[in-house]
């Protein structure tokens, strides 16, 4: 059996990026280290670890998720992680598309805000 904690370190920082991680860990308190350890081992070192689907597919659909949920911060954070993941702005247009279709136009209408900025940003702070 696989150390979860450390693979699922290893692919949060493939896909978040050293420096997202390095803070998270930089943060954490001992009221918050139990929740970082479950979501570090069971999302991280389960889920995406996982080899049957790409990471890119995998951004995709957390990111459909995420828009479906409302839940704009985690959003915003896996649009980043796109950088890493090698979905495309026009992958996640079309990742947006379905959640108008089957999580409501709300959410997709505010996901779409929400990745014009980050994507601006993105740029800017590439260029």
């Amino acid at each position: 059996m696989p150390d979860r904690y450390s693979q699922g370190r290893a692919t949060r920082s493939k896909v978040l990026g050293e420096a997202h991680v390095a803070r998270s860990e930089a943060q954490k308190t001992a009221f918050d280290e139990p929740f970082v350890n479950l979501i570090t081992e069971a999302a991280w070192g389960h889920v995406w670890s996982r080899e049957t689907i790409s990471h890119r597919e995998r951004s995709m659909l957390t990111l459909a998720l995420l828009a479906g949920l409302g839940n704009d911060h985690e959003f915003a954070l896996h649009l980043r992680a796109t950088a890493n993941t090698g979905a495309t702005e026009d992958d996640i247009m079309e990742v947006l598309m379905h959640v108008a279709i089957y999580a409501g136009v709300p959410r997709a209408n505010n996901a779409f805000r929400i990745a014009r900025e980050v994507y601006a940003e993105m740029k800017k702070t590439k260029g």
